[in-house]
């Protein structure tokens, strides 16, 4: 069973930078889509960035023009560039498959605090 460990997340000021990584324990090659998910306080897990084996990419319109989301198989990492970032942005962040439930329920890791604050 592959599991992940997210990386890279720290306190930062409205408009800043961060890039996130994502490491599987084992191979993401059949993996079809990889996705990044984010939980604020409170709210659901959501989905705000995928990719797909053959470089497609898909992101949520919060996100759209600000995040970019990296694979590399070789390498069993998924990455998330994040600039123009916002206090709305603050959450913990998680790599997975999309979808996970059926065979990645279990390969969730600790997650990565993001805090967008001044």
């Amino acid at each position: 069973q592959v599991q992940f460990v997210e990386s890279g997340g720290d306190l930062v000021q409205p408009g800043g930078s961060l890039r996130l990584s994502c490491v599987a324990s084992g191979s993401i090659f059949s993996i079809y889509r990889m996705g990044w998910y984010r939980q604020a306080p409170g709210k659901e897990r959501e989905l705000v960035a995928t990719i797909t084996n053959g470089g497609s990419k898909n992101y949520a319109d919060s996100v759209k023009g600000r995040f970019t989301i990296y694979r590399d198989n070789a390498k069993k990492m998924v990455s998330l560039q994040m600039h123009s970032l916002k206090p709305e942005d603050t959450a913990v962040y998680y790599c997975n498959a999309d979808p996970y439930y059926s065979d990645y329920a279990d390969a969730w890791g600790q997650g990565t605090q993001v805090t967008v604050s001044s």
